[in-house]
């Protein structure tokens, strides 16, 4: 089990997401973007905007991925 900050993914708060993989940690700060935004959150929506425009532009977005995925491995376990 690791951590990371929404911050650490690009968002705006620190809040602390703690998953196995980067690939869940990924996927917590989709909902978590998704969620807080449709709460009402504007802090979080360029976030959220960011988190949209990986994926339309794919090739852009691996390397965000790749770096998430890099500095999740780098990071000491729980």
């Amino acid at each position: 089990m690791k951590t990371m900050t929404c911050r650490q993914l690009g968002g705006a708060c620190d809040l602390e997401l703690r998953r196995e993989t980067a690939d869940e940690i990924i996927q917590a700060q989709d909902t978590h973007l998704k969620e807080i935004v449709a709460a009402g959150d504007e802090a979080h929506q360029s976030a959220l905007d960011a988190m949209k425009g990986r994926w339309k532009h794919p090739i852009k977005g691996m390397g965000w991925y790749k770096d998430t995925k890099r500095d999740f491995a780098a990071l000491p376990e729980d």
